[in-house]
């Protein structure tokens, strides 16, 4: 049972967009701070870490709203596809970020960098599964592609992995931060197989569960 109120379904649209909203103020903050000289060290690396940062959080509040619902009732599946998208725009960012103001859309200096570093390499290869993702979510899409959009958008986990493999490489020390994030897709990927055991135990014989939708 959910100790939060449920949210009158005639505000479920609204507060989608109010998720989006929010969700970009980060994005505009910090490059405000870059813009009038209030970011600390080098304000372009800075901007491009928060971008990088905030969309793996979006990735990890992806993949939380399932386990969210599994173990406190709590059906928020509506916001999930706004903070994949979110998501997505904040990695798109990042990557225009370090295209061109890092980079000053020196092309063969990123395939260099692609190619020879580790972290860049694999960041840019979940900014190209995450692409698919982006575009199929939709409504057309899901009635389009059927079963094979839910196999497509499982993409995701391994796209969460990706993104906290490329956090913890970006940095010069792996401290708590790095490590507490890929703690959390390490959870959130393992919940994936023990889900059908604990629903199946949460149900009991023949139960059935009853989502609050807040």
């Amino acid at each position: 049972m959910t100790l939060l109120p449920a949210l009158p379904r005639k505000y479920h649209a609204a507060s989608i967009w109010l998720l989006y909203a929010a969700g970009l103020v980060p994005a505009a903050w910090g490059f405000w701070l870059g813009a009038t000289g209030r970011l600390p060290g080098n304000p372009v690396k800075e901007f491009e870490h928060l971008l990088g940062l905030w969309a793996l959080r979006f990735l990890v509040a992806t993949l939380a709203i399932t386990p969210i619902r599994d173990l406190f009732g709590l059906n928020w599946v509506r916001y999930r596809r706004a903070l994949g998208l979110l998501a997505f725009w904040y990695v798109l960012m990042h990557f225009l970020t370090y295209m061109v103001l890092d980079q000053y859309l020196n092309f063969m200096a990123i395939l260099v960098d692609i190619a020879k570093r580790p972290f860049i390499t694999i960041g840019m290869a979940a900014f190209v599964l995450l692409i698919p993702l982006a575009l199929t979510s939709n409504n057309w899409s899901i009635r389009r592609l059927g079963p094979r959009w839910t196999k497509l958008h499982r993409l995701v986990y391994i796209i969460a992995a990706a993104g906290a493999l490329h956090f913890a490489m970006s940095v010069k020390v792996v401290g708590l931060e790095p490590w507490t994030y890929i703690a959390l897709v390490a959870v959130l990927l393992a919940w994936r197989p023990v889900r059908p055991y604990f629903n199946k135990w949460k149900r009991g014989p023949g139960g059935r569960v009853q989502l609050k939708r807040a």
